[in-house]
């Protein structure tokens, strides 16, 4: 696993790569494609055509390969061999591999933030989970799955464990992109309620009780998540907003 990125601006609850070493133009086809993704408008296994990609935004195709592997970095497209690229439809066993390997990772993450965690800190965590509903009662779903994720990123930030944070930050960049891609609307990324308990419990020093809820808590995200979705009909164009 690669080590933790450093973060631009969330879309849709997405913690989104801040993309270092790509220019002005490399990173506008970046976050065209990375952003109809996250918002549905391009739908797994959809495939994204180099000729195609160059025609719509003026680009040769050396910028456009150069974004494509960025993007295949990042998990948000696949690159086949004598296929090109498309943008990336986890199977249900890899679904299954990621979710449990994240349940795992906070499983460990949770214990240890328990052994060393202050009172400030636990402040810390207490406003964070008072902005989370004051997003709900808003109706800002982004804002509300933002600071959904950003609480699990926290937590792994206290545990004192940077190498966990890295490993972390990138299953739940991988567990957003499924969510982002196949949750059915309606669906909070995360229940507030739930890391309100984690948070009782590790303020507590119960930390076996505070990792069976985290579990529960994301066996629940998996399994509201839906992997056969219609696609619609549409042009690479509109799905990227161009048209």
């Amino acid at each position: 696993m690669s080590p933790a990125k450093k973060t631009a601006p969330p879309v849709a609850g997405v913690t989104v790569p801040l993309v270092t070493g790509l220019s002005d133009s490399e990173s506008r086809i970046y976050h065209s494609v990375f952003d109809s993704v996250m918002n549905q408008r391009i739908a797994p296994g959809t495939k994204l055509p180099e000729q195609a990609l160059c025609e719509l935004f003026s680009a040769n195709r050396a910028t456009v390969r150069k974004v494509l592997q960025r993007l295949a970095h990042d998990h948000i497209v696949d690159l086949r061999p004598n296929r090109g690229a498309v943008v990336a439809a986890p199977t249900p066993e890899e679904t299954r591999q990621i979710f449990e390997a994240r349940r795992l990772l906070e499983a460990t993450i949770v214990p240890l933030v328990a052994q060393r965690i202050s009172k400030s800190e636990i402040a810390s965590l207490r406003k964070q989970l008072r902005d989370e509903h004051s997003a709900i009662h808003r109706a800002d779903q982004p804002a509300w799955a933002r600071l959904a994720s950003t609480f699990h990123l926290r937590l792994a930030e206290l545990s004192g464990n940077a190498i966990l944070h890295g490993y972390l930050h990138e299953l739940v960049s991988r567990c957003s992109l499924i969510v982002a891609l196949y949750e059915p609307p309606g669906n909070a990324a995360c229940e507030h309620d739930e890391h309100a308990r984690i948070v009782d419990y590790i303020e507590n020093g119960e930390p076996a009780k505070a990792v069976r809820v985290m579990n529960e808590h994301l066996l629940d995200l998996e399994r509201r998540i839906c992997l056969d979705k219609p696609q619609a009909e549409k042009s690479l164009a509109q799905m990227l907003g161009l048209g």
